[in-house]
């Protein structure tokens, strides 16, 4: 049985409060709190957000969360955006863009912490961090009357690094997956910033959170492997996932468009679909453009309000790329997001 503590504080003064929780949960004696919104002492946080913890179903800890309900309170069930952090932040990093996008369309909006910056072993996609994102879908549904029809999950940078890997490693927790900038392949990532073979800022945080360089020994590449959401994605089957990212990203940003290319190539390969073609990926590289563009690559799409410089789609997977960088374009995936639905017969989440 999972136990959870709701409260409207940061998470620092309340640390006596969450051990309380966890010795009341130990014993099934506690219920979720109805939070007050009038408590929050942060001004500079959005007040929108209520902070809550739960215990952990993989090491029992306490891990945070903190979500916000759309303006107008409903009995009915209504969907989730859970919203994944980037590669360096905590769930605490603020993104008005993506909350406004959620709750301007009534959904709940909710942002798990899942072990917080990528510079640990317990971050970084490890099996402690999945279960935090999945004990979070769990919190939404026990507690926030969400519409298991569409639970939605995004991130971008390391967020869609973590939303690939969901997508490929628990498909059936949710109803469509948007990634933006994400790293598909943690060792290809790594020697991407060590120039001369030197790690830099990135190359480093990987190493830590896999046990060091690839190759130093089995276990450590095994840590890239199962981290990586290359080697997973061909089994998130028919779940709709959005993949994107900015033309520019990899020469004025910190994460190669060749990422998210390579995670769409690698779904295309299990349906025998066209490739997207090294020549193709070269083109965009260096010229920022295709020289033979499809017509599907060139269509107009209202949502993202950037030119498309290349769009693909197989099975239930859509890959863009677009005019712009190292960036998330929170209205265009939850335009995205908002047409899909959960098939009836895999209405109910499994336990």
């Amino acid at each position: 049985m999972q136990h959870f503590t709701l409260f409207r504080s940061q998470l620092k003064p309340s640390r006596f409060l969450g051990l309380i929780v966890l010795l009341l949960a130990s014993t099934g004696e506690i219920e979720a709190v109805d939070p007050s919104p009038q408590e929050l002492p942060n001004s500079s946080v959005d007040p929108r957000y209520i902070e809550a913890e739960f215990v952990s179903t993989f090491d029992r800890t306490m891990q945070p969360l903190r979500y916000a309900l759309p303006p107008k309170s409903q009995d009915a069930e209504r969907p989730v955006l859970v919203f994944l952090h980037s590669w360096s932040s905590d769930y605490h990093l603020h993104k008005p863009e993506w909350l406004r996008a959620a709750l301007s369309r009534g959904w709940i909006f909710v942002e798990p912490n899942f072990r917080g910056p990528n510079d640990n072993p317990e971050a970084c996609g490890s099996a402690a961090a999945r279960a935090d994102v999945l004990d979070c879908v769990e919190f939404a549904i026990k507690h926030l009357n969400v519409d298991t029809n569409r639970i939605y999950l995004a991130g971008a940078s390391g967020g869609g690094h973590m939303t690939m890997l969901m997508a490929g490693r628990h498909p059936e927790r949710f109803t469509a997956a948007s990634a933006w900038v994400g790293i598909s392949d943690l060792k290809k990532w790594y020697e991407h910033h060590s120039p001369n073979g030197i790690p830099q800022n990135y190359a480093k945080k990987v190493a830590k959170c896999c046990g060091g360089a690839p190759g130093v020994s089995k276990l450590v590449d095994q840590q890239y492997y199962q981290r990586s959401p290359i080697h997973w994605i061909t089994n998130a089957g028919d779940l709709p996932l959005d993949i994107a990212a900015g033309v520019h990203d990899g020469q004025s940003g910190s994460v190669p468009f060749q990422h998210s290319v390579q995670l769409y190539n690698a779904i295309a390969k299990s349906h025998a679909a066209p490739l997207v073609s090294d020549a193709e990926l070269q083109q965009l590289w260096d010229q920022g453009k295709l020289t033979k563009p499809q017509a599907q690559d060139t269509a107009e799409d209202p949502t993202y309000r950037r030119d498309i410089k290349l769009r693909r789609k197989t099975n239930n997977a859509r890959l863009t790329i677009f005019e712009g960088g190292h960036e998330g374009l929170a209205e265009a995936a939850c335009a995205w997001l908002e047409v899909q639905r959960r098939p009836t017969h895999l209405s109910s989440v499994p336990e």
